[in-house]
């Protein structure tokens, strides 16, 4: 009995001094790291010389249910086959001011999570923030440039 104790006593403090020593030598002001994660590609958006004929021609020639603001493409999430998603894809106006800053010809919408903490991220990282965020019914926007000038649009969705 004095031996089963004995072992007992031995295999808790044994326990306990490695859970204590781990607790010494692990830094306690490190907070846990939220990871950025863009979640898809939320759209492309590109410059040409008449949108509405570019509108046009992908309507007759690829199939694409265009409208005013080009098409959209449903898809559903992977980690949630029942949530139903779209990809936006639009031609502009080959003199649009909305790419500005950048000079090129397209950009690039993403998808992300949690709009407001990736800013606040991007912002510390000294990533150039172009604009403030702004809040729509189908989502909160922002955009920044890339390392090569290219502003970015930032797409959190609301509401699917």
């Amino acid at each position: 009995m004095r031996k089963l104790t004995l072992i007992t006593l031995i295999t808790a403090v044994a326990f306990c001094s490695g859970f204590a020593f781990k607790t010494i030598l692990t830094r306690q002001d490190q907070k846990p790291v939220k990871m950025k994660k863009v979640t898809g590609i939320g759209g492309i958006f590109f410059k040409c010389k008449d949108p509405k004929k570019v509108n046009e021609w992908y309507q007759k020639h690829l199939g694409l249910n265009t409208g005013p603001y080009g098409a959209s493409f449903e898809w559903y999430q992977e980690a949630d086959s029942t949530k139903k998603a779209t990809t936006q894809w639009t031609p502009f106006e080959e003199k649009t001011k909305y790419f500005e800053p950048s000079g090129k010809d397209f950009m690039i919408n993403y998808r992300v999570e949690n709009l407001e903490a990736l800013v606040e991220e991007l912002k510390k990282e000294g990533v150039v923030i172009v604009d403030q965020i702004e809040t729509y019914d189908y989502g909160k926007f922002v955009h920044i440039m890339d390392v090569e000038g290219n502003k970015v649009e930032l797409w959190e969705p609301l509401g699917e």
